[in-house]
């Protein structure tokens, strides 16, 4: 789950790539809802070892109360710490979210085992 902040904004998804993935919304490569609203924080992340079980399990906190979904993302991250920093050595996004890196950088995930461009 991605958060555009404390109590913010929420966006659940299913990914195999998800440094890369995290990097696409920092960026904004592909605009829509997280976009406009600045969903840019990986706030919590459970891990399938199948793609079925892991869409199984979106559409399920998908249908949830923003009560639950909240309830979740603190039992493991009270303090919604963003998990991208901590992970994946991803930079700190703003409190406007914006990627604090530096002048003409680009905002690009490490690369991790089963990523790949398709």
């Amino acid at each position: 789950m991605m958060a555009s902040g404390r109590h913010g904004t929420l966006y659940t998804g299913v990914t195999a790539r998800i440094a890369t993935r995290i990097g696409e919304h920092r960026s904004e490569t592909f605009g829509g809802f997280t976009a406009e609203y600045g969903v840019k924080k990986l706030v919590w992340l459970q891990h399938f070892e199948s793609i079925e079980s892991a869409i199984r399990r979106e559409k399920q906190i998908k249908k949830w109360r923003r009560e639950w979904k909240i309830n979740l993302i603190e039992a493991d991250t009270p303090n919604w710490d963003d998990l991208a920093v901590s992970l994946f050595g991803y930079p700190e996004v703003g409190a406007l979210g914006v990627v604090h890196i530096g002048e003409g950088s680009t905002c690009m995930g490490p690369r991790l085992r089963g990523d790949d461009e398709s």
